[in-house]
């Protein structure tokens, strides 16, 4: 296969690209500057793109490679990907679902505990020689809190299943009721935010998702609520999340995706009530691995005319 040439959007893990390289003529489109001189050389010898989170394949990209097959992307979120105009084109799709479920349901927990116990707080209070002056302020305890997530998908699931070890009641919101579970249905963000103490923000970004998280939502969820985003940064209407946390209308939130990345709002940066993290969730070098191990493995399918492992188109 390594006359196949493969095109890859942006750096990504180092595995992947000498996994690729290894197999395929990889080239790497951050190596060229202009872009259009790499696209007026190199177009008609491109048969696949793996892309990401930053840079995956809009209609622009799709549209500059003739010869394009397949587009398999490092990441489970297709948001990146024009998958309108792969249909028309008939451009196979494919992404990385399940293999890093756990790591982001992981770091949603992690966020959870760290925004109620003010776990970062307490670790700047102790590396600032503070605590011979007096001990830290209570916290609020996790334990027990109602949780309402939105998006009951794979990694929505996984969250549940891991507040209600910590006796958490959940409740969610998402397109449809889902049968095969008892958690409460809301039918309506609104109604579940004015339910619950902490919101999780868990579903995939569409144009229907997209500031799912406005204003009303943040008020519904109110002074003492907490809002949790391990989704994509635009799913909340971030100005709008910044002034609820500045004016006290809400009462914390753990961040680990945002509006324009790697951009962060400066004014979260002196807040107490709010973790940040960079987008790391899926993050571990053994999910980055096993992501990249599916990439090869569907570019290698889809080359032997094989099933896709993981379609999505």
């Amino acid at each position: 296969m390594d006359s196949i040439t493969v095109l890859m959007t942006s750096p990504m893990s180092d595995y992947l690209e000498k996994q690729l390289k290894d197999r395929f003529n990889l080239v790497k489109l951050w190596a060229y500057s202009p872009k259009t001189d790499f696209f007026k050389h190199n177009s008609h010898s491109i048969r696949a793109v793996v892309g990401n989170t930053k840079i995956g394949a809009d209609a622009e990209l799709i549209d500059s490679l003739p010869e394009l097959e397949i587009v398999s992307s490092y990441s489970v979120g297709l948001d990146k990907i024009d998958l309108r105009k792969c249909q028309e084109k008939g451009i196979r799709v494919t992404n990385t679902p399940d293999v890093l479920t756990d790591d982001v349901a992981d770091v949603a927990m992690g966020l959870m505990l760290a925004v109620t116990r003010r776990v970062c707080e307490c670790d700047r209070f102790v590396r600032r020689g503070l605590w011979p002056k007096g001990d830290f302020r209570l916290t609020n305890k996790f334990s027990g809190m109602q949780v309402g997530i939105v998006g009951l998908g794979r990694i929505g699931s996984a969250i549940a299943k891991r507040a209600e070890a910590f006796g958490c009641p959940i409740s969610y919101y998402s397109r449809s009721e889902k049968p095969e579970t008892n958690y409460k249905y809301f039918s309506n963000i609104i109604d579940l935010a004015v339910n619950c103490q902490i919101l999780v923000v868990a579903c995939a970004l569409t144009e229907e998702t997209h500031h799912i998280v406005n204003r009303e939502v943040i008020d519904a969820l109110g002074p003492e609520g907490i809002l949790i985003n391990i989704g994509r940064g635009s799913h909340v209407d971030e100005p709008e999340l910044v002034s609820a946390l500045l004016e006290g209308r809400l009462g914390g939130a753990g961040l680990d995706v945002y509006e324009n990345e790697p951009e962060v709002p400066e004014q979260l940066f002196g807040l107490e009530n709010v973790v940040l993290m960079p987008h790391v969730g899926s993050d571990t070098v053994e999910t980055t691995d096993a992501m990249a191990d599916l990439v090869i493995k569907n570019l290698e399918a889809h080359f032997l005319k094989k099933p896709l492992l993981t379609p999505v188109v």
